[in-house]
């Protein structure tokens, strides 16, 4: 049989629910069908929880042919989940739910190949070594927090107290220490069913056949993380699975609404490089203060942004919008300071809840990105050459933000951060203007950009025939045929 004739591998995919999860692993696949000829069974899970821009995602016009998208049997997670909960101990609850069919799914499917999920999917381990079929765990963040959760049930083991109370950083075989400020949420409260959520999770990690991050061997030479997974002796010992980096996997394209357009329209009317994007991501928001000071800081600053509003958050987490991105328009200018949409006329745009994001970061107005550092906006960032504002709210957040300010060194901290009422990290409107007219017209600005743009280079090789990540790709491919 000649190497055309090969049948074509049948992969299957499974993410939990989470536009920031979905994405990247819909990418991956849709990178395995276009140019690794695999055929792959998209599995979705199919309830009341899922966000309204997964449908969006997984029914776009633009999906290719051997990619099918499957949504599991319909579950109710009603009596499990609330609103009250902490997102990964609600998604945890939703993905054993809504597995309670997947043996059954993948039967029906002819027991795919290998199965590809994320994180806060591992139960799925245990339907698929009964099935015998190899599951590869897809890791949406940079090998610094990969690090972490293999290192986990260890310290899990060995420190007995709160990990905020330990007075030293937190020291991870091979690695640099992780400050104790830097820690993702789940971690900061032992006793919480978040944290026992997240040590399950990363307990099974050892039971993939392989780990794929998205990121790629440039970026990670800028830090030590993947360097300890590979050699140090305590992962050899675990023993960890093969890490496999195969990013950057990022929307390449966007559709842009007809509601839309006036933005890109604005932006082909500023100078190059002139313009800051402000925005959260898929779920993040402000208290009303930290609003009132975001936007004070960017009038003071006198340069050109566009600001994605939403209604902020004062008696919810920084995530407020996680399950709810994409289901609703506020106005936002009831929740900015009275006269600013007036005052900034001009020289500011304002766009409601969400706006899209990879045309405006690859626009070549785009200077600057003021970000709360998920991964998939970093690597957007990363992707188009655009330096960063580090301003992490939650998940592994505040560890991306330290990773691309001092040891990328494509973004900037602001240094002045207080404590509202009830814990929440502050940034005054001082700072803010501080920080933005650093990016966006200082010395140090055009380092991190001349930086971003190298990265940029890289990145556009890592995917195509005869990049790193391609190159790994296909071997992986060839062991599935």
């Amino acid at each position: 049989m000649s190497a055309n004739q090969v049948p074509k591998p049948h992969i299957a995919f499974l993410p939990s629910p989470g536009v920031g999860h979905l994405i990247p692993l819909l990418e991956f696949a849709k990178h395995l069908v276009i140019h690794h000829k695999v055929y792959v069974s998209f599995l979705v899970i199919n309830n009341d929880e899922s966000p309204a821009m997964q449908h969006q995602l997984i029914h776009s016009s633009n999906l290719p042919t051997d990619l099918h998208v499957i949504a599991l049997p319909h579950t109710d997670v009603s009596s499990c989940v609330n609103d009250n909960m902490n997102i990964l101990t609600r998604l945890t609850y939703i993905c054993q739910e809504s597995f309670k069919q997947l043996r059954a799914t993948l039967v029906e499917l002819s027991l795919p190949k290998a199965l590809i999920i994320d994180i806060f999917a591992t139960d799925a381990f245990l339907i698929c070594e009964e099935l015998e079929i190899p599951v590869y765990s897809f890791f949406t963040s940079p090998t610094m927090l990969l690090a972490l959760s293999l290192y986990l049930p260890k310290l899990d083991e060995e420190v007995e107290c709160e990990y905020v109370d330990l007075p030293d950083s937190i020291k991870i075989p091979g690695c640099k220490p992780l400050e104790i400020d830097d820690l993702l949420g789940p971690l900061l409260n032992r006793k919480d069913e978040e944290y026992k959520c997240y040590l399950r999770h990363v307990n099974r990690l050892t039971m993939a056949a392989g780990i794929f991050v998205n990121t790629w061997v440039e970026l990670e030479l800028k830090s030590c993380w993947l360097n300890g997974i590979q050699n140090d002796l305590f992962y050899k010992n675990l023993p960890a699975p093969p890490v496999y980096l195969v990013g950057p996997l990022i929307k390449r394209d966007e559709t842009v609404s007809e509601s839309d357009e006036f933005i890109l329209s604005w932006l082909d009317n500023q100078a190059p490089n002139s313009v800051l994007f402000v925005a959260f991501g898929s779920g993040g928001t402000l208290t009303s203060e930290q609003l009132t000071e975001l936007a004070s800081g960017l009038e003071m600053s006198n340069q050109k942004f566009i600001l994605v509003v939403r209604k902020p958050s004062d008696h919810l987490s920084a995530c407020g919008m996680f399950f709810n991105v994409g289901r609703y328009r506020d106005d936002p200018i009831s929740y900015l300071p009275e006269g600013f949409v007036e005052r900034t006329a001009g020289v500011g745009l304002v766009v409601p809840s969400w706006a899209p994001q990879v045309p405006i970061l690859s626009h070549e107005s785009t200077g600057g990105f003021l970000s709360h550092c998920g991964w998939n906006s970093t690597l957007e960032s990363i992707a188009n050459g655009v330096p960063m504002i580090t301003w992490p709210l939650f998940a592994e957040q505040k560890m991306n933000a330290t990773l691309l300010a001092e040891e990328i060194a494509i973004a900037v901290k602001p240094i002045e951060v207080s404590r509202e009422e009830g814990g929440k990290e502050f940034v005054k409107r001082e700072e803010i203007e501080t920080v933005v007219r650093l990016v966006m017209e200082g010395e140090e600005g055009k380092v991190m950009r001349r930086k971003a743009n190298e990265l940029k280079e890289s990145a556009a090789k890592a995917l195509k025939p005869g990049g790193c990540s391609y190159d790994l790709i296909s071997s992986i491919v060839k062991s599935w045929k």
